[in-house]
């Protein structure tokens, strides 16, 4: 029985096509994992927390809150402006301290 014919390299040229691709993706979608964790590292070590997730959506909700007062702030609403940056500063005082 004869297997090298014309559909038996067509074959294996598209599976090789897919497994480079596979390949390809696996890289760089573990580079991006890679990077992720190391850039969540940094940012735990040099703030002083826990690179935990319930840390991080802290963080981000007390950096929502500076950002939503100061532009309250530059709406002209000085109530509203000193109220969010100090929740803001209260939750990240919190976290960091």
């Amino acid at each position: 029985m004869q297997d090298d014919g014309f559909f038996n390299w067509l074959g294996g040229a598209i599976g090789n096509a897919i497994r480079a691709l596979i390949d390809l993706l696996a890289n760089v979608f573990g580079g991006l994992y890679w990077a992720v964790d190391d850039f969540v590292d940094g940012l735990s070590d040099a703030l002083g927390i826990s690179g935990s997730l319930f840390s991080l959506i802290v963080l981000i909700v007390g950096l929502i809150m500076l950002y939503k007062g100061l532009r309250a702030f530059l709406r002209g609403s000085l109530l509203g402006g000193v109220c969010r940056v100090l929740v803001g500063l209260l939750v990240l005082s919190w976290l960091i301290a």
